[in-house]
């Protein structure tokens, strides 16, 4: 079965679903939480980030859920692109959002036969299927930090990385001072 797509998921419309149950701490709701996608937030000169003076971050413009797919294919096209353009180490990049709202699913079952084992919207709760990040307007979803003089590119890395990303996206230089 392949994957569902993204917009059937980029709604906010319920509080968030996480895993830990408020009221009984040491139970979860979830059984088996498929893993994140995401396996690094953090690309590039790690340890010494603040030498890179220039800072352009992706500023998403609506309310949506982004899921860790996405956010993982946003990762690695500016990382790649970057990587390429500037080497291991001469830039700094950071996923802003962790994914933690747990994505349920109802499977309903088709073909013939299927209106004899299919229980349709009858205990519809769905299993866990991934995750996603709640993002709100104005909120920076990834921040990348490159050297002076290195606009252009640090422009289009970024550029390719909103493709992998639902919703209307800007991309903005932020003050260093």
């Amino acid at each position: 079965m392949g994957l569902i797509p993204g917009r059937c998921f980029h709604h906010i419309s319920k509080k968030p679903f996480t895993r830990i149950s408020i009221s009984k701490p040491r139970r979860s709701y979830v059984k088996g939480v498929p893993v994140s996608k995401i396996h690094q937030f953090e690309m590039g000169d790690i340890k010494n980030h603040s030498r890179f003076p220039l800072v352009y971050s992706i500023v998403i413009n609506e309310e949506r859920q982004l899921r860790s797919n996405c956010l993982e294919a946003a990762r690695q096209s500016a990382t790649k692109y970057l990587t390429a353009s500037l080497g291991e180490t001469g830039f700094f990049l950071k996923i802003r959002p962790f994914p933690h709202h747990v994505l349920r699913n109802n499977p309903m079952a088709t073909g013939a036969g299927a209106d004899r084992f299919s229980q349709g919207m009858r205990m519809s709760w769905g299993k866990p299927i991934g995750q996603a990040a709640r993002v709100y307007p104005e909120q920076r979803i990834m921040t990348a930090r490159v050297p002076a003089g290195k606009d252009d590119i640090v422009k289009e890395a970024l550029r390719r990385a909103t493709h992998k990303l639902s919703g209307l996206c800007s991309i903005t230089k932020e003050n260093t001072a």
